[in-house]
């Protein structure tokens, strides 16, 4: 596993995925750490960034703040309880794979850093920034063109099956029509496919994301290993 890294894959993980309404899901983080040594073993050139969500784990303090102040509180403050629930998560994803990964949580993007280890974890960076957008960020920096999103859903659908009866998922859409479906606006725990402000920023630097139900981690493996698989194709 020491060879250069001549292939990246950048990964979101969602929060959902690693602290559901059920706890910490150890199962899932389980097959998780199975899934990225396999790959590594096999391919050992490849290089992994995770970047860590705060699911519920960061919904349930935002909840907590309003509560008990019994009013709307500022942005910046929810900003902060879901950037360092986040950074929980990033700090036990980054335990399980210690010993083949940076030894930091990458939480600051203000500094590029050279990286020799096969699997870097990042999490919340600032106010107004999802970890999508770290997700985006990261794809930049380290001029990576694909970006898979693990969420909670299989596909994106045209319009909010919740909502709508007749939705249809779809495997393929362009930026300008997922950008006109989520709008613009960031506010802290948003619950989107694909963060609204993310999505500009990949709109703007012509980068394809993949979102696919991170529970299904076959689809996550085919598309690693340039199969098929179930998932949306965010592009163009």
């Amino acid at each position: 596993m020491s060879e250069p890294h001549t292939e990246r894959f950048i990964i979101s993980v969602g929060g959902s995925l690693i602290v559901p309404k059920s706890g910490i899901d150890t199962a899932f983080l389980m097959e998780l750490r199975r899934l990225i040594y396999d790959q590594l073993e096999r391919h050992p050139h490849r290089q992994f960034f995770l970047v860590a969500g705060g699911g519920e784990t960061a919904r349930e303090y935002i909840a907590a703040g309003k509560r008990v102040v019994g009013h709307e509180l500022p942005e910046d403050d929810l900003d902060w309880l879901g950037i360092h629930s986040t950074r929980l998560n990033g700090h036990l994803v980054r335990t399980i794979f210690r010993d083949i990964a940076y030894p930091r949580i990458i939480k600051d993007l203000d500094v590029i850093r050279k990286i020799s280890e096969p699997v870097v974890v990042a999490a919340g960076w600032k106010p107004g920034r999802s970890t999508d957008y770290i997700a985006v960020q990261l794809a930049e920096d380290y001029h990576v063109s694909t970006v898979i999103n693990l969420s909670n859903i299989s596909q994106v659908y045209n319009k909010d099956p919740k909502h709508h009866a007749d939705a249809q998922p779809l495997s393929q859409m362009d930026w300008t029509t997922y950008r006109q479906m989520v709008g613009d606006t960031w506010s802290p725990g948003l619950n989107t496919p694909f963060d609204p402000i993310a999505a500009k920023k990949a709109n703007k630097l012509d980068l394809k994301v993949i979102v696919m139900d991170g529970k299904e981690l076959h689809n996550l493996e085919a598309s690693l290993e340039g199969r098929r698989f179930t998932g949306t194709v965010l592009e163009g």
